[in-house]
């Protein structure tokens, strides 16, 4: 049946899946779930294991695609947390290595015995551990019980008309199975039943068998990395609550957090995390914050206070009005913001994903090519040699290092920028990042703390209070820094006033102000930019006090009625207490710091000189930023973009890296490609330091995948390598990877560190 596209709708599934064996694994279930009609996008995580599907269509949900997920021969179920599936699997996949690892033992000391330096060694094993028949016995127990779910898998992807490494360890290992059977049973049942001596011909039940313990070693260490990081990546999890006590009609009631609506009254006691975001309406606590605003210790609030889902209440008693519940918190969008950025691949990952998609088919061309070979080349007597080369070929082959090299390193570094208060919106950020040469910083709210405050205030034939009415009625729905301002001194105690002004016809022009009429009479209130736009002169005397204000580092804002200025505002600002030493480490890392502003040049260059920039752009309208940052690349920077209001948004979207303020305007934060939680300014580059570091991991590991398999495939063919070897040195050279991937966490500690000591 046909299904109907709605364009206009969209629905996200997340769901857990079991049973994937190695990256090739995730391209197989991306590649028949991007078939689906009404799908528009598919993503799986190996070391995750998790998949997120884009879908646009009414009559796809999670139970359609679990079914399709399952034909393929894995596990799905709605994803809440992998950890627990994760831990099933570590603790499942730990017995099958034990028991793997009790029945090769003696199938190695049969193999160890050929070995002439070892001879006297051998000589204190009891002779019938040598024997064919305990070998056989030994060696099928692993093969066909142990090793049994490598070949639903390799039976699965057969059936897909896909290959994995599954299918190259189950045609390897069970050829030297069936060999060493053979060789066993040509002799009649005396061969089954002799004890071996040294002089017995070689058997090679150990390859097979050595080669599955080997694999399910690779995996186990592969599975406890993957668990690692997925409760590094469910941290956030933790911070949700389950019931909530609200007030509904006088009463208390204990509801599920999930039908808490806004404006409810929540109450929260001592030793509990806050369930949604809101204001404080009654009481005073002491609230631990720091994963969501990176602030350290615990942080007194009061009646008016913000506070955030989330986090957690160490002392005291609250009555909260909720402003967001479910996933319009800050921890929920916090949440999606981390999930987009797991579900991106890099472009290197892709490539990855297009090769191992024909690595496997390759592989088994290889090892066909490789038995012709000695057929037709090799001396009389050779076959078997030939054989056993065949299936090394097949058994050395490792996409698994392949599919690795990348996925590991990112999730280590993502969950480490998370840490330092950073979301990567998108994988291939980091990618980008790593080329950064240039910065462009916002001023106020990026650079400084954007909690701008009214220094100064003049108004001309109006009241005080009256000026603040107009300009408080005419910015209440800005986002800006400046208009928060103007409302924060307007609910002031000294500024409070009967007067309720209606505005209409409100025309906001971002990075100059806003104008509007107020009973008939016409308000412009912006900067010197908005009234040479609408050719406003200013008296004399109004001249004078500005260019005095401007001395002082304040920027202004007028008041124009009717073209008459009624008001002068001076607003300041102080510098974030990391700028200073965020510049100084981009310097270090060869990284060019530049301001861009709308603002009056002399609080703009008053504030680069306290933060160390040298190159200083003002009174720029949103499309002359955007000019700028163009003009920067097309000179050959690759830059990124720190803002957070809505002239900041053409920028941050065009920029190669945008990064928003969490405290940004709506735009800004969509436009952004990563988010800065926290007022931080050195995580701006100690993430550039550690995305050169990760993007140098992966590339290591890639290149060791690489130099790995070009090396071992062709010693394979030739028959320089025994097929138990080299199972082992495949499996070895996943951990390789794994351990390499990890390593990038004592790397970045030293990165820390290092900015620490600044």
């Amino acid at each position: 049946m046909e299904q109907k596209l709605d364009h206009e709708y969209s629905e996200e599934i997340v769901l857990s899946v079991q049973g994937m064996s190695c990256s090739a694994c995730a391209t197989r279930i991306e590649r028949k779930l991007t078939r689906m009609q009404g799908v528009e996008e598919v993503a799986v995580s190996y070391p995750l294991r998790t998949a997120w599907i884009q879908s646009s269509s009414r009559n796809i949900d999670a139970k359609q695609v679990m079914q399709l997920i399952e034909q393929l021969g894995f596990l799905a179920h709605v994803h809440q947390s992998t950890i627990e599936d994760m831990k099933q699997e570590k603790r499942l996949l730990q017995r099958r290595l034990l028991w793997a690892s009790v029945f090769t033992l003696p199938l190695i000391c049969s193999m160890i015995q050929h070995f002439a330096p070892l001879h006297g060694l051998m000589s204190i094993v009891p002779q019938w551990i040598f024997a064919p028949w305990l070998q056989l016995i030994l060696a099928t127990i692993v093969q066909f019980i142990i090793g049994v779910p490598f070949y639903i898998s390799a039976y699965h992807a057969i059936r897909e008309k896909l290959a994995n490494m599954d299918v190259l360890v189950v045609i390897g290992t069970t050829s030297a199975y069936l060999y060493s059977h053979y060789e066993v049973l040509r002799n009649g049942l005396d061969g089954i039943l002799q004890y071996a001596s040294y002089d017995t011909a070689a058997l090679y039940f150990e390859s097979s068998a050595v080669v599955i313990t080997a694999v399910l070693l690779g995996k186990y260490i592969e599975l406890n990395a993957s668990l690692k990081l997925q409760q590094e990546h469910d941290a956030f999890a933790k911070l949700e609550v389950n019931e909530t006590l609200v007030e509904r009609n006088g009463q208390l009631q204990s509801i599920r957090t999930e039908f808490v609506k806004v404006d409810d009254i929540v109450h929260v006691h001592e030793q509990q995390y806050i369930p949604v975001d809101g204001f404080i309406q009654r009481g005073e606590a002491y609230v631990e914050e720091a994963l969501l605003t990176g602030e350290q210790g615990l942080i007194s609030k009061g009646v008016g206070d913000r506070v955030w889902a989330g986090t957690f209440q160490a002392q005291g008693k609250l009555v909260l009005v909720t402003t967001a519940t479910g996933h319009q918190t800050m921890l929920n969008r916090i949440r999606e913001l981390v999930r987009q950025g797991q579900r991106s691949k890099t472009s290197i990952q892709r490539q990855v994903d297009k090769v191992i998609r024909w690595f496997v088919p390759a592989i088994l061309l290889l090892a066909v090519s490789t038995l012709i070979c000695w057929v037709i080349w090799g001396e009389a007597g050779t076959l078997s040699e030939g054989v056993f080369s065949a299936l090394a070929v097949l058994l050395v082959a490792c996409p698994c290092a392949l599919g690795l090299a990348a996925p590991i390193s990112l999730s280590i570094t993502s969950s480490r920028l998370v840490k330092h208060g950073l979301i990567v919106k998108d994988a291939s950020v980091l990618e980008r990042l790593a080329d950064v040469d240039a910065v462009i910083f916002d001023k106020t709210g990026t650079l400084t703390e954007g909690k701008l405050s009214i220094s100064y205030l003049k108004s001309f034939n109006i009241s005080r209070n009256q000026l603040l009415a107009y300009v408080g009625a005419l910015e209440k729905k800005e986002e800006h820094p400046i208009a928060h301002a103007i409302q924060m001194e307007l609910r002031s105690q000294d500024a409070r006033t009967s007067i309720a002004p209606v505005v209409e016809r409100v025309t906001s022009y971002p990075g100059r102000g806003v104008t509007g009429y107020i009973a008939n009479d016409q308000f412009i209130v912006g900067n010197e930019r908005l009234l040479e736009q609408y050719h406003i002169k200013l008296p004399a005397h109004v001249v004078e006090i500005a260019a005095e204000r401007l001395m002082h580092g304040e920027t202004l804002i007028y008041c124009i009625q009717n073209e008459r200025c009624v008001g002068l505002i001076g607003l300041s600002d102080g510098l974030k207490r990391s700028a200073k030493k965020s510049i100084s480490l981009l310097q270090k890392l060869g990284v060019h710091a530049i301001m861009a502003t709308g603002d009056h040049p002399a609080p703009a260059d008053r504030v680069a000189r306290e933060a160390g920039i040298s190159e200083v752009n003002a009174k720029l309208l949103p499309e002359q930023k955007l000019e700028l940052l163009q003009k920067l690349q097309a000179n050959g920077s690759t830059i990124a973009m720190v803002g957070d209001g809505w002239n900041d948004a053409p920028a941050l979207a065009s920029a190669h890296i945008g990064i928003a303020m969490s405290n940004s305007a709506e735009a800004a934060l969509h436009a952004g490609h990563m988010t800065l939680l926290y007022s931080q300014l050195t995580s701006i580059p100690i993430s550039i330091e550690m995305s050169r570091m990760t993007v140098r991991n992966i590339k290591q590991n890639l290149g060791f995948a690489l130099i790995y398999n070009s090396v071992m495939l062709p010693f394979a063919a030739l028959g320089f390598l025994q097929p138990w070897m080299a199972g082992v040195a495949m499996a070895l050279s996943s951990v390789c990877v794994v351990f390499n991937a990890l390593s990038l966490h004592v790397r970045l500690n030293r990165a820390e560190r290092a900015v620490e000591s600044v």
